[in-house]
């Protein structure tokens, strides 16, 4: 895969987030500051309440992916496509339905968490 990684969190305190849609976890201020490598269209460097409702400080579990299209557990997640980084295993909530709708939009997948 010749896209570029997703930034490394710079700590693993309470300030972790999860992108609700494809799991990337970076810090608030990181995706403050850069978005979502995988969601660009969420425009989350652009509007500081955009990370409050695309990410949640509430997840399971966080696996490194350096190669995700030849590792097993990034299939296994269904995280393969995405830029090498950092995600979680699970997510507890579901995105807004305003960004369902984005995503639907731009002809990109989300599959919701299967306990909400």
């Amino acid at each position: 895969m010749g896209s570029a990684p997703a930034q490394i969190p710079t700590s693993f305190g309470h300030e972790l987030r999860a992108c609700l849609r494809c799991r990337l976890v970076k810090t608030y201020d990181q995706f403050r500051e850069s978005g979502c490598e995988n969601c660009p269209f969420f425009k989350m460097d652009e509007d500081n309440e955009r990370v409050v409702d695309c990410t949640t400080p509430n997840f399971n579990g966080i696996i490194s992916v350096m190669d995700p299209t030849r590792s097993w557990a990034a299939r296994w997640l269904r995280i393969g496509r995405f830029v090498p980084g950092c995600y979680t295993l699970a997510v507890s909530e579901a995105l807004p339905e305003d960004l369902q709708n984005l995503c639907e939009e731009v002809h990109v997948q989300y599959v919701p968490p299967k306990r909400v």
